[in-house]
């Protein structure tokens, strides 16, 4: 048995899942399908000199999979690509989920963060979940065990002074990451230190449903609430491989993956929705067009949840509870 400060106890894998019968969500009202909105906001934390980095940012940004890193030097132009999303991208965004009435999950950068703390006040204010994306949008291969969990207490700090409580939720992205093995259980050992609560972990990308793990570091009758992420349903496909060239081309797949996933609803097997959104990428006029005709297709169907991400795993927990 791990002990509880063994930081590198990920598990076996699970390529058995639900099978052929997933659990019934029993989502709220009946509803058909829940979907899961993310904002991701880490503009003002990716790699620059300015940050005490050797090298320029090169990923997610209209340059696409060409970009090249910049060593020992800024790549002004980079930033200011990034800069469009927290200075114009992310208010665009907060606007149209405004007029449609959907709360998001916002996947927030601690550095980021506490450089536009207006970003968080206005989350709050729009009834939004604050959740920890990490301390930086880097690569957090080379940190230390405790260099990582530092980062992780300084996330929590900076999320809490800004929006008035700690993050329920996590999810790290930067998925090459090295760390990637060791992250899980780092993450809940330090929510244990700090005496907090952490509802669900969404470094996973393997269903569409809500799943348990034994907690890292436990004896197996605690459990960790796995809340999946999605890639696919993604406008940061355009910033790595530029796929969504028209407002059409992302309303098209996301309303191909609402579809499909709401007829099995209908069938009586109803799943969870993510679409993940970065404040510089879809908060361009042309993509963010593709998403109002995406909204504009779910305002056809009845029985739609939209939910944040915590919604969903007290929902979860409370439904389906851990069963060591």
């Amino acid at each position: 048995m791990p002990s509880p400060d063994y930081s590198d106890d990920y598990g076996p894998r699970d390529l058995v899942g639900y099978g052929p019968n997933p659990p019934d969500a029993r989502w709220p009202n009946g509803a058909k399908i829940a979907i899961q909105v993310v904002l991701n906001y880490e503009e003002g934390s990716e790699a620059t000199p300015l940050n005490g980095d050797g090298r320029s940012e090169r990923l997610a940004s209209e340059l696409g999979p060409g970009c090249q890193t910049l060593e020992g030097t800024r790549n002004v132009n980079i930033e200011s690509l990034y800069e469009y999303g927290s200075r114009a991208g992310v208010w665009r965004i907060l606007r149209l989920l405004e007029e449609y009435g959907i709360r998001c999950t916002s996947y927030m950068i601690g550095m980021a963060l506490l450089q536009n703390p207006e970003v968080g006040r206005a989350l709050v204010a729009g009834g939004h979940e604050v959740a920890s994306h990490g301390w930086r949008w880097l690569d957090r291969s080379a940190w230390t065990v405790d260099q990582e969990a530092e980062y992780i207490r300084k996330t929590v700090d900076a999320i809490r002074s800004v929006t008035g409580q700690p993050p329920r939720g996590w999810y790290y992205g930067m998925v090459q990451s090295k760390a990637g093995v060791r992250s899980r259980a780092l993450v809940v050992k330090t929510f244990r230190e700090l005496g907090l609560p952490l509802k669900y972990y969404s470094d996973d990308y393997s269903d569409d449903l809500p799943h348990w793990v034994a907690q890292p570091g436990s004896d197996g009758s605690t459990g960790l609430l796995v809340v999946p992420y999605a890639l696919d349903t993604n406008d940061y496909k355009d910033g790595n491989h530029n796929s969504f060239l028209s407002p059409d081309n992302f309303a098209s797949y996301l309303i191909g993956a609402f579809d499909e996933l709401y007829r099995e609803g209908v069938a009586g097997r109803p799943k969870m929705m993510s679409m993940g959104l970065h404040a510089r990428l879809v908060g361009r006029p042309g993509r963010i067009a593709g998403l109002r005709k995406f909204f504009e297709h779910v305002k056809r169907h009845e029985g739609v949840w939209y939910a944040t991400r915590e919604e969903i795993a007290d929902h979860w927990a409370e439904v389906h509870p851990y069963k060591p």
